[in-house]
């Protein structure tokens, strides 16, 4: 009978890291750049969106034009606010407290658990454009793609609601639409309100006047 040869555990760990090169390393590529060409999507739909409301709303006193920051960030001015869609550079998987993992999308295949993120800030266009640094902005809607293109949105939108059914739902132009619309919207219904009194009677001498 051969002797067995005893187990080398300098191969075994590199088998092991082979494997985790291969399938994780590999699926989060895969990721990436899908979640990339949503955001790429996402771009020619706010410009095409924001050409349209501009024929039906051709006042000029009307904020309706985007910058782009970069390859991964875009502003987009909206009447008085701006909306600010930053795509993250790192995939996340979904934390194991998350109640996704208890769905059977999700106990099928782990990678399904997943996601790029695409980000959606709001703020006013005179933060930006005073470059006032001190103002704050706000997170309004998070977009998680999976390797499929499924979706589900968290935040303080309608699409919150909307998209929550990440097993049935894929991102196609339709829904990206909706999306840029339904977050126009979000801004454009968001008054300010005036502050009280007591809270703004006392100014530093440092303070910007508004």
């Amino acid at each position: 009978m051969d002797e067995q040869k005893p187990i080398d555990p300098i191969a075994q760990n590199r088998q092991q890291l082979t494997q985790l090169l291969v399938n994780k390393s590999a699926l989060k590529q895969d990721i990436a750049h899908e979640t990339e060409l949503v955001f790429k999507e996402l771009k020619a739909t706010i410009k095409s969106e924001l050409e349209a409301l501009r024929v039906l709303v051709p006042d000029d006193r009307v904020r309706l034009y985007f910058k782009e920051r970069g390859e991964f960030e875009i502003h987009v001015y909206v009447g008085s606010d701006v909306l600010v869609f930053s795509l993250h550079q790192n995939v996340f998987r979904l934390p194991d407290s998350n109640p996704l993992w208890g769905t059977g999308y999700f106990q099928h295949d782990e990678r399904h658990g997943y996601f790029g993120v695409i980000y959606v800030y709001n703020f006013l266009a005179e933060s930006l454009l005073q470059n006032r640094l001190s103002d704050s902005g706000y997170l309004i809607s998070r977009i998680f793609l999976n390797k499929d293109k499924h979706f589900f949105v968290e935040g303080r939108t309608q699409l919150a609601a909307l998209f929550r059914d990440t097993e049935r739902q894929q991102w196609n132009p339709q829904i990206c639409a909706l999306v840029v619309q339904m977050c126009f919207a979000y801004v454009l219904s968001f008054d300010l309100f005036i502050p009280p009194y007591e809270l703004q009677d006392e100014i530093s001498i440092y303070r910007d006047w508004e």
